[in-house]
């Protein structure tokens, strides 16, 4: 068997008329925004809040900070695992591409790709085999090459040419911090990132996005609650400009107060030294219904999907194939 597998990209428009497709990840943060009875108000206040923190981060000539419509693509990605873009080729992961309309020039600004990640093979690891290696340990461990699989996977796909046929720059995905580590305000102060914070130690996150190949770095934009962690390749400060960066934390900065408001839309910011908490209790909540209690179950059936369909009927050739390639 062909041991080397190819990729496939589908591009879905982000707006108040999207609808989840049949076999699209429900527990993508954008999926489940679009879903039950306020589905479309829930979409159009998103983007009204991803559009006014573009433009609050983007103040040069840009008076009445009305200048910048941020347009959102969700990014499918489709693996065959026989060398060749077959029917039956495995949902993979989804990401956001964001866009960038100048409306002073009528000029469009292609934005980083990347932002949200959504992953099978991660809610396997994280959802599936962490909580019954957990079970047997006395005290938390993660398994033996936890993550390595995924690793490997995410960077074969990065550098595929499917991935550089689409894409000028690599991705850059922004997350949550941790609410188990302590992170410590640092003098270093970027014009659109903000303040950056270091961190007491690294999370099981964190790790884990170091074997796909990306370094994480915290910084907390001017007016958020909260630093947010960036996983990227290269030079974050120096790869990207000011517009392709404000894109991401406009987006991911407004879907944390959703998702997050005990951390991303808390009543005071975070100090000089910041433990994040879900359990804080002064907190805003935004007018966007979101149902977490209901996003972590379906990781649950989501990574047993990926055990059923992915990682036990293929699980000799991925050994041998993750064999033969280093992380």
């Amino acid at each position: 068997m062909n041991n080397e597998f190819t990729f496939a990209i589908k591009n879905t428009r982000f707006d108040e008329d999207y609808r989840p497709a049949e076999n699209t990840r429900i527990t993508t943060n954008f999926a489940n925004l679009a879903r039950g009875l306020s589905r479309q108000e829930n979409l159009r206040n998103t983007f009204r809040m991803i559009d006014n923190r573009f433009n609050s981060l983007a103040q040069r000539d840009n008076p009445d900070q009305d200048r910048y419509r941020v347009t959102l693509e969700i990014i499918s990605v489709e693996m065959s695992i026989d060398g060749k873009n077959s029917s039956n080729a495995l949902p993979l992961i989804e990401i956001l591409k964001a866009n960038i309309f100048d409306r002073n020039t009528n000029e469009s600004i292609e934005g980083i790709v990347g932002n949200n990640f959504s992953s099978y093979v991660r809610d396997y690891d994280f959802s599936v085999l962490l909580p019954e290696h957990a079970k047997q340990q006395r005290e938390f461990s993660a398994p033996d090459n936890f993550g390595d699989l995924h690793g490997k996977l995410f960077k074969c796909f990065v550098n595929s040419d499917t991935y550089k046929k689409h894409f000028k720059k690599p991705p850059v995905i922004c997350l949550s911090v941790s609410s188990t580590k302590v992170y410590q305000q640092t003098e270093n102060h970027h014009p659109v990132l903000g303040v950056e914070y270091l961190q007491d130690a690294y999370s099981l996150t964190d790790d884990y996005f170091k074997k796909m190949g990306m370094t994480v770095r915290y910084f907390m934009p001017a007016n958020s609650s909260a630093p947010l962690a960036f996983y990227f390749f290269g030079d974050l400060l120096a790869d990207y400009t000011d517009l392709e960066l404000i894109s991401t934390i406009s987006t991911m900065d407004s879907f944390q107060k959703i998702y997050r408001p005990e951390i991303y839309n808390a009543n005071s910011a975070a100090g000089k030294f910041f433990k994040p908490s879900l359990q804080h209790q002064d907190y805003s909540l935004t007018r966007i219904v979101y149902d977490r209690e209901e996003r972590s179950r379906l990781a649950v059936e989501q990574g047993r999907f990926a055990e059923e369909h992915f990682i036990k009927p293929y699980q000799a050739m991925l050994e041998q194939w993750s064999a033969n390639h280093a992380l």
